[in-house]
């Protein structure tokens, strides 16, 4: 087994930021496992190109052969397992894609990792970790008040965060019936540079910089906690590497926002980094919408049990994440046009 650890969804939005913090911060040879499916991109990994300790590959995770392959080639010390399909939106419009991958996607990973991590040997079974990387949505609604915990009884409300928590089903049962050495998280909503231009920071931004309207779903009351990724890239290393067999965190960032709120800061930023020509304020360019069905009201986490047990902290604030990633999106249009163009 060598000091190798393979990343499911590597070119999306938070694998990404994980490979270039693993292979930034450790000695760790990282694979980058990605389908490269339309939210997927190699230049998110443009930074570690050409890096002896960082290879990608191609690969579907239901591909059973294919994942049996990388296993047997790499030899990893563990998995750290992200890819997923992951917009509510799309996941409403169309399931089919999200319980391919999100559900049979991990099953066929789990059933590779069991194959391989079987057949080592004693010493290095004892070495090996599949973490399993989830989201807050599988706990459902929350009121006005309370946290979601590491205990709380899993009502997710979309096809999305269904297909997420029958993962996370069957990643516990991997772990209680077959031994697997499993560690599950999950994550409160991230925002930050490289993600997709189809979820709300994006949007909200990119739409500004192109003068088009910023659409709001209701009255933008549904409130977040919102996670700045690279803290939260830090926080998976974190999991993957100190936590014990079979335990689960919540990640969170200690930043509860209502959408509007989030959104009137987005604009408020863009007034200042990008005037407009004729001075207004972005704001003017908001739009509210008919509300999505299903729509949770309130999402937020305790992360005390990370925080205690692992010493891992947020180390961004929500204004120093955001004017970060405004500043971001202004300065690398090269990023984000094409994929803008390529998916209108």
């Amino acid at each position: 087994m060598k000091n190798t650890v393979i990343i499911t969804g590597g070119a999306g939005f938070i694998g990404s930021a994980l490979c270039r913090h693993v292979v930034s911060s450790t000695d760790v040879k990282v694979v980058c496992i990605d389908k490269l499916t339309y939210a997927g991109t190699r230049t998110s990994l443009k930074t570690l190109e050409g890096n002896p300790r960082f290879v990608f590959e191609q690969l579907d995770i239901c591909d059973a052969a294919a994942m049996a392959g990388v296993f047997a080639t790499h030899q990893p010390r563990g998995v750290i397992h992200l890819a997923a399909e992951s917009h509510v939106d799309r996941s409403i419009a169309s399931a089919a894609p999200f319980i391919t991958t999100n559900i049979n996607g991990t099953f066929v990973l789990l059933e590779a990792a069991r194959a391989y991590h079987g057949a080592l040997a004693a010493a290095d079974r004892d070495g090996f970790k599949f973490h399993h990387v989830s989201t807050d949505e599988v706990y459902g609604a929350l009121g006005e008040t309370g946290v979601f915990k590491e205990d709380t009884p899993y009502s997710p409300n979309s096809p999305y965060s269904a297909s997420k928590a029958a993962s996370d089903h069957l990643v516990n049962a991997w772990l209680h019936t077959y031994g697997l050495p499993t560690v599950t998280s999950n994550c409160s909503n991230n925002y930050g540079p490289h993600q997709f231009p189809e979820k709300l920071f994006p949007v909200m931004i990119l739409n500004g910089l192109e003068g088009r309207p910023l659409p709001v779903y209701g009255q933008g009351a549904n409130v977040r906690d919102w996670l700045f990724v690279e803290d939260h890239a830090r926080a998976l290393w974190t999991v993957f590497d100190k936590a014990a067999v079979g335990e689960k965190y919540m990640i969170g960032g200690h930043s509860e926002r209502r959408n509007i709120d989030v959104v009137h800061g987005i604009c408020d930023l863009l007034t200042e980094l990008r005037p407009r020509p004729d001075g207004s304020s972005y704001r003017s360019l908001i739009s509210f919408v008919t509300d999505r069905a299903g729509h949770d009201f309130r999402y937020s986490v305790d992360c005390s049990k990370i925080e205690r047990e692992l010493g891992w902290k947020p180390q961004h604030s929500f204004e120093d994440g955001l004017r970060r990633t405004v500043q971001w999106y202004i300065d690398n249009a090269w990023w984000w046009q094409p994929l803008r163009q390529k998916h209108a």
